[in-house]
């Protein structure tokens, strides 16, 4: 800028020079006095000099200021002002530049705040998400489809995406979306760890104002949980209908023996009605335990908390316990503080208590032994019940807490459990925001302890 105004300088300069020439020339002629003439030509060419450098503050220097801030703003500098007073046209010129300024940085600013918006939703976004455009080279790739695919943005992005990407269904997606120019959707799975991960992966062709294809969004969701839950939904009903259709088929088998004339024998008769009365009650427990466990999943953050007394639990459940032990001759132990009160679901611990107990009863031999201990820490509770059943094998213990699952289903009958008394305990202990853990060993016995808060969140 300082050499382009010492240029036009240097040109007013030798402007105003030729000028001084041409008038000392004329004046020559009128002026003999040589004094005379130098004093004109001074004053002459200091007032000429006053002009020129009006003219220049004024008019030059204002539209160099206003072109050098125009070249400023063409360049991407939105920041740039005119900051000199100006007047009249030039001055009304250098507002409405500042003002074309102002909203270039705005409409930056703005757009950069978008974009950073864009980009966030991108990159924490729970689904994969890659940008092609239309020659096929990836510009955008998410931290979710990172995590489910492995590499770094930098392995992916500015590569053609049948070179980086290996999975064919990406491949038939991407040709496919380019191909129909709509929506695409595709299910697929990977393998991880062992585990079966299933994608569903929707292609989206991208146009621009012409409606010309530019490219293409690929979105890649998740949807293993769903599998899993479909899965454990037919898992579940087929259980149910197994469950209910055993003492269904015995109930309706011994009935008709008793029409077809087996009630006339008091023996059978006695005999059948007392196996209609048993399945009658299975079916009613299995209803019962769905029951339960069908509202816990339902309102599981309801619970009804007050204080509960160690004595007046041990109290309620005791004689349930020791009517069933005795029927195998079992010692039940207890080793509790019956003073000891905390905060939890009064009856929804009597359920964790009887259950485990029950189940420990059930799967140990005559003449064994079940031990239970409650006893406090700093901030919780621990109920504890062992056994010298016939323990749990280390392929089970994962699946112990699923529901209608048996550790030994040839038994399964005989305990007359329903397979949801674990399901249950669990479902309570998690409402408590509580902690249940299993240590077992085949043929020596299980031990599960449980821990509860003394104190529920509010």
């Amino acid at each position: 800028m300082n050499k382009f105004l010492s240029k036009k300088v240097i040109g007013y300069s030798l402007i105003l020079f030729l000028i001084l020439i041409i008038s000392g020339g004329i004046l020559s002629q009128v002026v003999t006095n040589l004094y005379v003439l130098l004093a004109v030509l001074v004053i002459e060419y200091i007032v000429l000099l006053l002009i020129v450098f009006h003219f220049f503050d004024k008019y030059v220097k204002p539209i160099d200021k206003a072109k050098e801030t125009m070249d400023k703003l063409l360049k991407g500098n939105y920041h740039a002002r005119i900051h000199q007073p100006m007047t009249g046209s030039i001055g009304e010129l250098s507002t409405k530049i500042n003002s074309l300024a102002r909203s270039l940085s705005e409409l930056t600013i703005s757009e950069q705040i978008q974009a950073e918006q864009l980009s966030t939703v991108i990159e924490n976004s729970e689904s994969g998400l890659v940008l092609i455009d239309e020659k096929g080279y990836i510009h955008v790739v998410n931290r979710k489809f990172i995590s489910m695919f492995g590499k770094t943005p930098q392995d992916y992005i500015g590569y053609l995406y049948y070179d980086v990407l290996e999975n064919e269904q990406i491949h038939h997606t991407v040709q496919e979306t380019f191909l129909y120019e709509k929506h695409v959707k595709h299910l697929f799975s990977l393998s991880e760890n062992e585990e079966q991960i299933y994608l569903e992966i929707v292609g989206a062709p991208i146009f621009n104002e012409r409606n010309m294809l530019k490219g293409a969004v690929l979105v890649i969701y998740d949807i293993t949980e769903f599998k899993n839950i479909e899965v454990m939904r037919r898992d579940f009903v087929a259980n149910v209908s197994h469950e209910l259709k055993t003492p269904i088929t015995s109930i309706k088998g011994f009935a008709e023996t008793l029409l077809d004339g087996a009630a006339d024998d008091p023996e059978a008769l006695d005999q059948f009605l007392h196996i209609i009365f048993e399945e009658s009650k299975r079916i009613q427990l299995l209803i019962d335990d769905l029951l339960i466990l069908s509202k816990l999943e339902k309102d599981e953050s309801t619970i009804n908390v007050g204080p509960v007394e160690v004595g007046f639990v041990l109290d309620d459940i005791l004689p349930v316990i020791n009517q069933h032990a005795e029927q195998k001759n079992i010692d039940i132990q207890v080793d509790a503080d019956k003073q000891l009160t905390f905060e939890a679901d009064e009856e929804k611990i009597k359920q964790i208590l009887l259950n485990l107990l029950t189940n420990a009863i059930s799967y140990t031999p005559e003449k064994g032994t079940v031990s239970l201990k409650i006893k406090e820490s700093e901030d919780n509770v621990c109920l504890q019940v062992q056994d010298t059943g016939i323990g749990i094998s280390k392929e089970a213990l994962p699946r112990i807490f699923e529901r209608f699952y048996r550790v030994d289903k040839d038994r399964s009958r005989d305990t007359g459990g329903t397979g949801l008394g674990l399901a249950i305990v669990k479902h309570i202990v998690e409402v408590h925001q509580g902690e249940i853990t299993v240590e077992s060993e085949l043929g020596k016995g299980t031990t599960f302890s449980v821990l509860v808060p003394k104190e529920q969140a509010k």
